[in-house]
């Protein structure tokens, strides 16, 4: 069955996390995308193991499938203009590189729309295309502390906490991706490509969401409440007579049917406790109730009952947990695909479920400039331009 994006051309400058995460989301739809490496080193991650998968890392199978790749020189002459070609055929073209960067190769927007008027160029970089800081260097750690999300993640009374992985990146690559579909929309109505100028600093400060609402209408500076809600409670990590686990009551109902299965009905009538405002206003005091109630039996136990009566909660996994989760091998979230050095390699499944055109896992993340030749050859390239394009170091 036909990707919803078959017969899109995408062109992958991008290296690292947040660009080839968003040209695999377009891959993984359909589109066909080409990433460009340089020759002998490729995409950093190539070298960010152990683990290794045959001659691969972990990190870079993790955001390279379905695409193909090829080696180009882009420092020299003939590597710029053989991306100028790729460019001339291409949709879609995804870089990463430091504000600039391209711009001074004659690779920039500007110069490559005069050649396709039709290409939607996506900018990944720290700060954005504007502003003071649009040529420093971002980096997801960096831009988590910048951002905001590290003043309000951990321990009241710990200090600052990065999200345990780059979700900047990965935010800034969802973003990244929304706003490419949106291009292609808006080019099948008017014929134009356009500039797509994604900052991870802007992804980190769109994703406060509720923290920076409740900052910009009511004034008070967002504070940290570890795993508990600022607005909502109880909603947080409880500890159950063998181990912690989630409850997430998130209204009045579900919380007066929270009390009644801990086996503390008169809670739900408190009036210090009967409505949500109220619970936050009284949190400290429900807390420790609630807790003096939940550690009298093992968490499973807890979680059976509140599923039973649909009270949200659940467990708190450990990876290896989560892929032997039932629902989520259900969801078909880990996929298995054959490689030429590791054999085969199980990764992340895709996110995206589409009944009419689902995604699909066809291309092993590439080894380093394994479609070189191939690409060349639809560029029409003779093969003996080739074998002087290898012979020179371009490709």
């Amino acid at each position: 069955m036909a990707g919803a994006l078959e017969g899109i051309k995408v062109l992958d400058l991008s290296r690292v996390l947040a660009g080839p995460l968003c040209a695999m989301m377009l891959a993984d739809l359909g589109a066909e995308v080409i990433k460009v490496e340089r020759p002998g080193g490729g995409d950093e991650t190539r070298e960010w193991g152990p683990p290794w998968a045959g001659t691969e890392s972990a990190y870079y199978l993790c955001v390279n499938r379905n695409k193909r790749s090829i080696t180009i020189d882009m420092k020299s002459d003939a590597g710029r203009d053989l991306v100028r070609s790729l460019a001339r055929g291409a949709d879609i073209l995804v870089e990463n590189f430091k504000t600039g960067t391209l711009e001074r190769m004659g690779l920039g927007y500007e110069s490559l729309r005069a050649e396709n008027p039709g290409l939607i160029y996506c900018a990944i970089t720290g700060y954005g295309q504007t502003g003071p800081d649009a040529d420093q260097p971002g980096y997801d750690f960096a831009i988590q502390g910048r951002g905001g999300i590290m003043s309000i993640t951990g321990e009241p009374d710990g200090p600052p906490m990065k999200v345990g992985l780059a979700i900047v990146d990965v935010t800034a690559a969802q973003n990244a991706t929304i706003a490419v579909l949106a291009a292609l929309e808006a080019r099948r109505r008017t014929g134009e490509g356009q500039m797509v100028d994604i900052s991870l600093l802007d992804s980190q400060v769109a994703w406060l969401i509720n923290r920076a609402s409740n900052y910009l209408v009511g004034g008070a500076v967002p504070k940290r409440y570890g795993n508990a809600h600022p607005n909502i409670v109880p909603y947080e990590t409880f500890k159950a007579s063998d181990k912690w686990f989630n409850v997430a009551v998130g209204n009045d109902s579900q919380f007066r049917r929270f009390a009644d299965l801990i086996g503390a009905p008169d809670l739900a009538g408190d009036p210090r406790y009967a409505t949500n405002p109220s619970r936050v206003e009284n949190r400290g005091e429900l807390i420790a109730t609630l807790s003096s109630y939940v550690e009298r039996r093992p968490a499973q136990e807890w979680l059976d009952l509140f599923y039973r009566e649909k009270i949200p909660a659940g467990p708190i996994n450990s990876i290896p947990e989560v892929f032997a989760d039932p629902q989520v091998q259900a969801r078909e979230m880990v996929v298995e695909m054959p490689h030429p050095t590791a054999g085969s390699v199980r990764l992340v499944g895709s996110p995206l479920k589409l009944s009419g055109t689902p995604v699909a896992y066809e291309r092993h993340p590439p080894l380093l400039g394994e479609h070189t030749d191939e690409v060349l050859v639809e560029l029409g390239l003779a093969e003996e331009e080739i074998a002087a394009l290898h012979a020179e170091g371009v490709v």
